[in-house]
């Protein structure tokens, strides 16, 4: 599987990039967020990446925050959602404005994304309503070296262990001091989390 590519920028025309990475050019296909944040042709650039398998199509996606990738995996287990659906999404809202959307319920605002119908926005509520919360702890850019902030690295940590989102958010909250690394305040989330 291929988590995150970090090479040179040798061609984008939405909704396609093309990354050097050692002499092989990755083609990755990116929603608009992704698109509008990437630097000049020639310049270096880390994106975090999401390798899909299916029957007859292999394909790489890239997005530049996790936060996205997050939303992107999200989106795709909702019944009737693929990759063009869950780009979509990504291309025409933030990952903290859809969050916003989906705990509001706004049904009208959901189906005024492109692909997205009633039916499939009455879907998402009810199927993302309890895990977007988690997707929007402040998850970073892969600028540089790619590394997302202690506190971001330590929610994507614990949601991995099974920690649902909104429980992520309170314990990463609890036990973030400036300062600490990821492995400290997972450490912290996890002995409150046993109390």
């Amino acid at each position: 599987m291929i988590g995150r590519l970090k090479g040179v920028l040798v061609a984008k025309q939405p909704p396609w990039i093309v990354v050097d990475v050692g002499g092989v050019g990755y083609e990755l296909e990116a929603p608009m967020s992704t698109f509008y944040d990437l630097p000049e042709l020639g310049r270096e650039v880390a994106l975090c990446t999401h390798y899909a398998v299916k029957e007859d199509t292999v394909a790489l996606y890239a997005f530049l925050r996790e936060d996205e990738r997050a939303l992107f995996r999200a989106l795709q287990k909702v019944s009737g959602i693929g990759a063009k659906i869950a780009l979509a999404v990504l291309s025409g809202v933030s990952v903290e404005e859809f969050s916003r959307l989906v705990q509001a319920s706004d049904l009208a605002a959901l189906t005024r994304i492109p692909g997205i119908g009633k039916k499939t926005a009455e879907r998402i509520v009810i199927e993302l309503r309890d895990r977007v919360e988690g997707l929007a702890v402040g998850v970073s850019p892969a600028s540089g070296g790619g590394a997302a902030d202690p506190a971001s690295e330590a929610a994507i940590a614990l949601q991995a262990l099974g920690y649902k989102p909104q429980e992520v958010t309170r314990l990463v909250r609890a036990a973030s001091v400036p300062g600490d690394r990821a492995e400290d305040i997972i450490r912290k989330a996890l002995k409150a989390a046993l109390r």
